[in-house]
């Protein structure tokens, strides 16, 4: 097979751009040419530290895990699809024979292989092969961006399923990233009452209060002060820190909820365990989405989430390094980086 662009991640702040084979699909997969692939903070991971946990970069991997795709094997029909179709992709190829599976947990199966996540390369090439399970087409005016960000979306929307989130309840949500900003919003679907945002950066801020945040706030403290000392009834900790889950132990009143969202750095953290007893706090860590992407696929559709001002950067393939270092950097008012591949849909 001929020899196909891609950005290969060497070690930690090591990007380069390279060459692979052309991916030739199996039976059961189908080959796509990738639009576009959004960087993710568990992507800065890789880049900032080589790794999460026991997910380790041994060899050049390439990342990307956010990404659309258009449809271009020639068996697209044998599948439902069609050529020159726009898809949004997910990462996750699960077993569908574990307990877990069974159980209706994929999102928990042991023996997934992920894209973009070490030993398996990721969508920040020209082509890929993938399971049909994993693909869903989108709704035509969807832009490859659109069709990107309905990952974030579904960790947000699988959070908020785990939150079971009571009419008019209190949010916070803490870190107004990407997965933070789509929290909010769909915390506010969901029929929350008052919503706090808390992001160290002020930028971050004015996304989140344009995007519909009651109140914004640098710290958590400032949360306390304007709840009288009670905090809120859930928070939703979506930072990178290793400090934001004990924060968010602090925000939550009395009887609360804390979700777990967010990947620490040094993939650590620590509560205190007297606050967390004392309070009677239900803790729940979040792991990926289960089932959400038709949901997602509704929610843009209706134009109920706005992804618009999440999506602050666009770079070509061939500069992924330096979308990497804007996002890590925090410059330019940085969000969310889109790295774009493919050029328009070729019907």
């Amino acid at each position: 097979m001929p020899d196909m662009n891609a950005a290969f991640i060497h070690g930690i702040k090591d990007m380069r751009l390279g060459t692979m084979p052309k991916p030739e699909a199996k039976e059961d997969e189908l080959l796509l040419r990738v639009r576009s692939v959004g960087v993710c903070g568990s992507d800065l991971h890789y880049y900032l530290e080589k790794g999460i946990g026991s997910a380790q970069i041994k060899e050049p991997l390439v990342l990307g895990h956010e990404f659309s795709a258009e449809v271009v094997d020639e068996r697209a029909e044998q599948f439902g699809f069609r050529r020159g179709q726009l898809v949004a992709v997910d990462p996750a190829k699960f077993c569908y024979k574990c307990e877990w599976c069974e159980r209706g947990h994929h999102n928990l199966c042991p023996n997934v292989e992920f894209t973009g996540a070490p030993p398996f390369h990721g969508a920040m090439r020209e082509y890929i092969s993938v399971s049909p399970k994993q693909i869903f087409p989108v709704p035509d005016g969807f832009s490859p961006d659109d069709a990107v960000m309905l990952e974030p979306l579904g960790i947000a929307l699988h959070a908020l399923d785990l939150a079971k989130l009571k009419p008019m309840a209190s949010v916070a949500v803490l870190g107004c990233g990407t997965i933070g900003l789509l929290i909010l919003q769909v915390a506010k679907l969901c029929g929350a009452g008052t919503i706090y945002a808390v992001d160290p950066l002020e930028y971050r801020l004015v996304a989140a209060k344009n995007l519909g945040a009651d109140y914004v706030a640098t710290s958590y403290q400032e949360v306390l002060k304007q709840t009288d000392g009670r905090g809120v009834d859930v928070v939703l900790e979506a930072t990178n820190s290793p400090i934001g889950p004990r924060h968010a132990t602090e925000t939550v009143a009395i009887g609360g909820e804390v979700i777990l969202v967010g990947i620490p750095e040094g993939d650590e953290f620590s509560l205190t365990a007297s606050l967390v007893r004392r309070k009677g706090l239900t803790i729940k860590l979040s792991r990926r989405m289960g089932n959400v992407y038709p949901r997602c696929i509704q929610m843009l559709h209706k134009k109920l989430i706005n992804t618009k001002p999440i999506v602050t950067h666009h770079f070509p393939l061939a500069q992924t390094s330096e979308a990497f270092a804007v996002q890590a950097d925090y410059r330019d008012g940085s969000i969310k980086s889109m790295i774009e591949v493919g050029g328009e849909i070729t019907d």
